[in-house]
């Protein structure tokens, strides 16, 4: 016979909402910065250059994107804890990239009544990397369209 757990809904659903709305405003000032240092590169002329600029704009911006990732990894992992989860935080943020990048290894699990904050870091996680993947091809098309606005004429 197997022991089936309660698995709490509502209060770590409502609970996890803070964490989400933290990540919202982290990826926000995340494309915000990413905006305004493309159009800054714009702006001087510096964009669209050559390739070696245009490389370093878009490496800037992929790495704005994964400090961001990281954070918000890290904003998880503080609940986790304040949570009970778990004591230390190094564990706290291993779960926690494991849940947000949707790996899933399973080899720390969280305890029946606070179970539903995983899949709602998942749900969170793929949310704000396809928010990543978007400004990156965002920057990317720009400079693809300052370097070859020439031809456009």
């Amino acid at each position: 016979m197997t022991q089936t757990h309660r698995i709490a809904i509502l209060i770590p659903l409502a609970i996890g909402a803070s964490a989400v709305a933290c990540t919202i405003i982290i990826r926000a000032l995340a494309v915000i910065a990413t905006v305004n240092f493309v159009r800054h590169e714009r702006r001087i002329g510096r964009a669209g250059v050559s390739f070696w600029i245009d490389g370093s704009i878009v490496a800037l911006a992929m790495s704005v994107a994964l400090v961001a990732h990281l954070i918000e990894i890290a904003c998880w992992a503080v609940l986790f804890v304040v949570c009970g989860e778990f004591p230390e935080f190094g564990t706290a943020y291993y779960h926690s990239a494991v849940n947000y990048t949707t790996l899933g290894y399973g080899d720390v699990i969280m305890t029946p009544s606070w179970r539903m904050l995983g899949p709602l870091e998942a749900a969170n996680g793929m949310l704000m990397f396809g928010v990543s993947t978007a400004i990156i091809f965002a920057v990317l098309q720009g400079l693809i369209r300052t370097r070859f606005a020439d031809l456009r004429d």
